[in-house]
């Protein structure tokens, strides 16, 4: 045939948009175009193509070839097309099957000598073909594990050009080459740390309780050594396991990243960038393709964010849409990414920067000056999108009464399950499913809303300012949470009290 047709996806942010492979063969002057927006990298597969069919004995025809990437409207990056490139151009002048090329989608890369290479985006590249509704793809064997995650799709993890070529038909001899491995050897996911072993902080602790009921962003304030770090890495073992949607949406954030994916984790992901982490790192960018930041692969999961007084504060104020949108846009000449951002955010601060301000037994050395500009990096418009403000001290003793053991991970883990389901059934009319993402005005007039008496001191606190209309909604939100960690079907005066005071900053 003189024209061959079959399919690749270029990655839009988290997304894949299909795009078909056009080859058209004409008896013009030998050469090898790709028109359709490619970029630099792109481009260069004229020849890694050339060079990678030549060395498999899959000869190309020597007339002109002309590589269509359709729609030619979108940007195409990377070296993922090299796959689907070669294959249509084989195609012009080979025999292989036309239905199997149409309804395949090839990602890879191309080495000199015919091997496939793996790439970055391998599974939400294939997670988009199998919505698009397209049967078969290939893949780089090295890439074979993550692809083989998405239900549906028949997936070929090919080693060379030759064995992708005789998958669609063609007549050639299969050459036995060893497989390319990944580059990254990846990190072992290794279970989260038990509660059981913070000693001491116990109020701290409930604390950590309730956010993870309700899905509640925590602010930690306290000297080295009382135990926010220790906490915080606690977190994603007591929130709800992810559902088969989420664990995927978070392996293919990781895979957009360069990270090795071969099973899906059923953790909440952890994020903790950095101090020295600039605004392009938090909510990701790049100058040609742009990868996710630490909030977009905090989605579904933790973004924790140790010693928060060092960051730059136009980093910590870039957080303030996504916390309320739940979603990260990036715009660039020419482009527009949206990538998830439904993170629960975690900050931990010292209380100065020598961070012995009102530590007993300490000293402070920070001049007055120092610690209003070391605490105002933190916002007024940000800590009032957190929900529960922590004070910490220092542990004082290391070993728990009788009367007074500490909670293991999977006690709290059960507490927070039986106060999530609570809080579905409460929302099973309602779009939210947990406490953190209830709308304000059915939080205050809705079915559930609380008793003018019961919300008195919210009033209260509204009207003499000590709590804007947005902290107004968040702390019913946190009540509601305490409510259902008590087995409650209403607010009570307590629970309003309780969120109170995890609002402005005091454990009870």
């Amino acid at each position: 045939m003189s024209l061959a047709r079959t399919w690749a996806v270029a990655l839009v942010g988290a997304h894949g948009e299909l795009v078909e492979i056009e080859a058209d063969l004409s008896n013009q002057t030998p050469d090898f175009r790709i028109i359709g927006l490619p970029d630099k990298a792109l481009a260069e597969a004229v020849q890694r193509v050339h060079n990678a069919c030549a060395n498999s004995d899959l000869e190309l025809p020597r007339r002109r070839i002309t590589i269509n990437l359709s729609p030619a409207s979108l940007p195409k990056h990377g070296s993922a097309f090299d796959v689907g490139i070669a294959v249509a151009a084989l195609a012009t002048r080979m025999s292989m099957d036309a239905a199997s090329l149409a309804r395949t989608v090839h990602v890879g890369e191309l080495g000199l000598d015919g091997r496939l290479r793996p790439v970055a985006g391998v599974l939400p590249a294939v997670l988009s073909a199998a919505r698009a509704g397209y049967t078969h793809a290939v893949v780089p064997h090295a890439n074979l594990a993550e692809a083989a995650l998405v239900d549906g799709i028949e997936v070929l993890g090919a080693v060379n050009l030759s064995e992708v070529a005789a998958w669609h038909g063609a007549s050639v001899e299969v050459r036995d080459d060893t497989p390319l491995a990944l580059s990254n050897p990846g990190s072992t996911d290794e279970p989260p740390p038990e509660l059981a072993d913070v000693i001491g902080q116990r109020d701290a602790v409930h604390a950590l309780i309730t956010a993870a009921a309700g899905g509640h962003h925590l602010l930690m304030c306290g000297p080295p050594g009382a135990g926010k770090t220790m906490l915080a890495r606690r977190l994603p073992g007591i929130l709800p396991p992810l559902d088969d949607d989420a664990a995927l949406a978070a392996a293919s954030l990781r895979s957009l990243s360069g990270a090795r994916v071969t099973a899906l984790n059923r953790t909440p992901p952890f994020e903790s960038p950095h101090h020295s982490a600039s605004v392009a790192a938090l909510v990701g960018g790049g100058s040609r393709i742009l990868r996710p930041g630490a909030i977009a692969r905090a989605s579904e999961g933790v973004l924790f964010l140790d010693e928060a007084g060092e960051f730059h504060s136009g980093a910590l104020d870039a957080l303030r849409q996504p916390l309320e949108q739940g979603s990260i846009s990036i715009d660039r000449a020419g482009s527009r990414v949206v990538f998830p951002a439904r993170f629960q955010l975690v900050l931990a601060t010292n209380p100065c920067p020598c961070g012995n301000y009102g530590v007993r037994g300490s000293s402070c050395t920070c001049p007055p000056m120092s610690i209003r500009r070391y605490l105002g990096r933190l916002s007024g418009p940000l800590r009032d999108r957190i929900d529960i403000e922590l004070a910490m001290a220092r542990v004082s003793h290391t070993r728990s009464t009788p009367t007074s053991r500490e909670i293991t991970t999977a006690q709290a883990r059960s507490m927070v399950a039986e106060a999530r389901a609570r809080a579905r059934v409460r929302l099973a009319e309602t779009p939210w499913q947990c406490n953190a993402h209830v709308s304000g005005a059915w939080l205050r007039d809705g079915p559930f809303a609380p008793d003018m008496q019961i919300r008195r001191p919210l009033d209260a606190a509204l009207h003499r300012g000590a709590l804007t209309l947005r902290g107004f909604d968040r702390v019913l939100r946190v009540a509601w949470s305490i409510a259902d960690l008590g087995g409650r079907d209403r607010l009570t005066s307590d629970d309003i009290g309780r969120a109170m005071y995890l609002k402005n900053g005091v454990a009870a």
